[in-house]
């Protein structure tokens, strides 16, 4: 009886104690002291991330960059056992040296066959807008007829400050090209030492479950970034000679924006199909029908069965979300924002996994982070 007794003024004390009322003044405000902190810090950080969007998005293609130039470097490991900073150096001049060859190549090629297409593309637009209008739908406004040219600077006495803004769009996208060079080439050289002092913000205690994270992260933006490489240029290739030998003019720059629009899950293909289609109307409803039906197959083999098979390890969402995600980073960020949603739906969702499902709410997802460098 004495036992039970005790038993019960004990849990009635416990219940003294966890009841709020109980609780000391100073215990209550300085639990709302801390909660008001962390959340006046997360809106700072989001304030933050909010305003350097922009150069956030360049330092990620920079984290890409140097991805791609790991992942080809641990490519030829096999091949070559050398050095991992000598086999890197050997990657770097390469694609330097394709990059020079494509771009002497291409000095000579895509202006003559660019100017074709768009030629062929503008004439075409003007039937399809004489076709709606005979339905009673303006397409283009009361400027319809007018060429890509005229689109671009309607103000003919203005084409000066038109320049000007053409000009500073290219400073700035060097600008940046070269900031996401230099980064790439940085990080890929010193992945380890990079790591390593972003991993210094972290409690120490946590830092080995941090490191296995970001090493996991590291992996899926190489799986990701040499499969999408692998998609443009099988892409690329299959719609080249697709379309050469339906006859269209240009098929290398058709099929090169046909790999490229690959970047872009979901509406880039969609987006790629528009130039085949206007600039095979010219030549006949057979052989639009051809090119449409084409591009659609090699698209749909190329997204339903090369695609999952190359990417099955890096990415594993649901393409609503997906979709979702291009739209929004899209809308806020622009071109950027279209470009690298896919790698950064990869390692958020990697991130979300590991920090929140497993150590948060105490979860067990089927992966586990891998060793990096």
């Amino acid at each position: 009886m004495t036992d039970t007794k005790t038993a019960l003024e004990r849990l009635r004390e416990d219940a003294r104690h966890d009841d709020p009322a109980s609780r000391p003044a100073h215990v209550e405000w300085r639990g709302l002291l801390t909660a008001g902190l962390g959340l006046l810090a997360f809106s700072i950080c989001l304030f933050l991330v909010w305003q350097t969007a922009s150069s956030l998005l360049i330092i990620f293609a920079g984290v890409l960059f140097a991805a791609f130039l790991d992942a080809a470097a641990r490519t030829l490991a096999p091949v070559l056992p050398l050095n991992r900073v000598w086999r890197l150096t050997l990657v770097v001049l390469l694609l330097a040296a394709a990059l020079t060859l494509g771009f002497v190549w291409g000095a000579s090629k895509l202006p003559e066959q660019t100017r074709l297409l768009l030629k062929v593309m503008d004439e075409q637009v003007d039937v399809v807008q004489d076709h709606l209008l005979s339905f009673g739908v303006d397409l283009l406004g009361p400027d319809g007829g007018r060429n890509l040219a005229t689109w671009l600077f309607p103000d003919h006495n203005s084409l000066f400050s038109h320049a000007q803004m053409i000009l500073g769009g290219a400073s700035s996208f060097l600008v940046n090209a070269l900031v996401i060079l230099f980064l790439g080439l940085l990080f890929a050289f010193d992945p380890a030492g990079h790591r390593d002092s972003l991993l210094l913000l972290v409690k120490p205690s946590y830092r080995p479950r941090a490191r296995g994270v970001l090493n996991e992260m590291g992996l899926v933006l190489r799986l990701w970034f040499m499969g999408q490489v692998v998609r443009i240029v099988l892409m690329t290739l299959c719609t080249w000679v697709a379309l050469y030998l339906v006859g269209l003019p240009g098929p290398f720059v058709l099929g090169l924006q046909a790999g490229l629009s690959n970047f872009v899950p979901y509406l880039g293909p969609l987006v790629a199909a528009v130039p085949i289609a206007l600039v095979a109307m010219p030549f006949g409803v057979s052989v639009l029908a051809w090119a449409v039906i084409i591009y659609t197959i090699i698209q749909s083999v190329e997204g339903y069965v090369i695609g999952p098979l190359i990417q099955r390890q890096a990415v594993e969402i649901p393409p609503a979300w997906t979709l979702v995600t291009i739209v929004l980073l899209g809308a806020l960020f622009g071109v950027m924002g279209l470009a690298l949603a896919m790698p950064l739906v990869a390692i958020g969702r990697t991130a979300v996994l590991r920090f929140y499902v497993e150590d948060f709410l105490g979860d067990e997802v089927n992966a586990t982070a891998r060793d990096g460098p």
